[in-house]
């Protein structure tokens, strides 16, 4: 942990960013608390807190063939306090969906919401290996996850108590000043980053990026490898657990704050405890460990209390995968393709997240068991590990 001070002590530019994610993070939990508690209290199907939680991802898949472009050819800044203005008005918004009649609508606005999200976190994710190089690169990127999981843990868990005891329009209305702190410590930051002007439009950029990624295979593995991370998108299978094991002895908020918040303990734990170990080739025995935790949560699934307990062993991986391949993709791809491949990554990784969700859906309504779709989620962690050691084997990849 000393390292991450230091590392924020030395950096100003990071400080703050960082400082921006806990508040904006930590607001953004309380609408999704909020928003699956009103889905459940609406007596919806399956297949619609599934299609909720894929909506969640699905936007930032459509915009990814555009984003990194204009993020290569738009100052950070600027972009970044445009998409925080329309995450602040999107989310206030959501007070006024009550039933179900407005379905419509709460999809329209978290498209739009997690549209400007994802963006956002592309457009800072392309920032940080202009401003930082190496292992300080690496250690910023565990603790823009460690801050990711923190604001979880505490939004989640502070956000079942909120939605309890206030309701879920309190808990929106928190979440839009959130952000509105969060543009204000933005409007002040001084970013200094060249753009590096290429002279080429929109269509003759993406076009650059293809040839860039035919002639560099190993970008687009690592972008793959990465994208089996996105099975870590649990949102569904937790609201559905609650839904249908837990909801008699739990109010349904407080249920989902204390699983949601018990995994991002271990996902702040995590890094912390596997930082120094990783490399290149342990990270297989990581994706093998995220499968085992996955069936033992299986196993434990019916009780809410040994869930509990499940959940925070599956999230003592998560973070080292996504943190660790996020790395080795910014460590083995040119500067000038920063923004594009930054944002083609987060579009593989989201359609992997987005699947996942849909498929969790489908799947329950289908009659299998929420223990068999679990395990079928473990399967394919042993199937990204298998490919991560192909990967290694097969490609020239440098280590972080």
């Amino acid at each position: 942990m000393n390292e991450y001070i230091k590392l924020l002590k030395s950096e100003p530019v990071l400080r703050r960013l960082s400082t921006i994610q806990l508040i904006a993070y930590f607001g953004a939990w309380f609408s999704n608390v909020a928003i699956y508690t009103l889905l459940i209290d609406m007596k919806v199907d399956a297949s619609v807190i599934a299609f909720t939680a894929m909506l969640h991802f699905l936007a930032g898949v459509i915009q990814a063939p555009f984003s990194g472009s204009i993020i290569d050819s738009v100052r950070p800044k600027k972009l970044m306090l445009i998409l925080i203005s329309v995450e602040i008005f999107a989310t206030f918004l959501l007070i006024f969906v009550s039933e179900l009649s407005d379905l419509w609508f709460l999809y329209t606005l978290i498209f739009i919401k997690m549209a400007a999200a994802s963006f956002y976190f592309t457009t800072e994710m392309t920032l940080l290996p202009k401003i930082l190089d190496g292992m300080k690169l690496q250690k910023a990127n565990e603790l823009h996850s460690i801050i990711w999981s923190l604001s979880y843990t505490l939004g989640m868990a502070i956000s079942g108590f909120v939605v309890y005891w206030l309701g879920v329009k309190i808990a929106f209305i928190l979440d839009a000043c959130m952000f509105i702190i969060g543009f204000f410590l933005l409007f002040n930051l001084d970013i200094k980053v060249e753009v590096i002007k290429t002279g080429e439009n929109l269509l003759q950029m993406m076009g650059d990026t293809f040839r860039y990624l035919k002639k560099s295979p190993h970008a687009i593995h690592l972008m793959i490898v990465h994208a089996f991370v996105g099975l870590t998108a649990f949102d569904a299978l937790v609201a559905l657990m609650v839904d249908k094991y837990y909801a008699s002895i739990i109010a349904t908020s407080l249920a989902l704050g204390l699983l949601h918040a018990s995994r991002a303990i271990g996902l702040v734990v995590g890094p912390i405890i596997l930082s120094g170990w990783i490399d290149n080739k342990r990270i297989v025995y990581v994706f093998i460990a995220q499968a085992l935790a996955v069936w033992l949560w299986a196993v434990m699934m019916k009780d809410f209390y040994l869930s509990l307990v499940a959940s925070v062993i599956v999230g003592l991986f998560s973070t080292t995968l996504w943190s660790y391949t996020y790395t080795l993709l910014q460590k083995n791809i040119e500067e000038k393709y920063y923004g594009r491949i930054v944002a083609y990554n987060d579009m593989l990784f989201l359609s992997s997240a987005a699947f996942t969700s849909f498929m969790i859906g489908f799947l329950a309504t289908d009659s299998y068991s929420l223990e068999i779709i679990t395990v079928l989620i473990g399967i394919g962690f042993v199937v990204g590990g298998i490919y991560f050691a192909w990967v290694i084997k097969s490609q020239n990849i440098k280590e972080i």
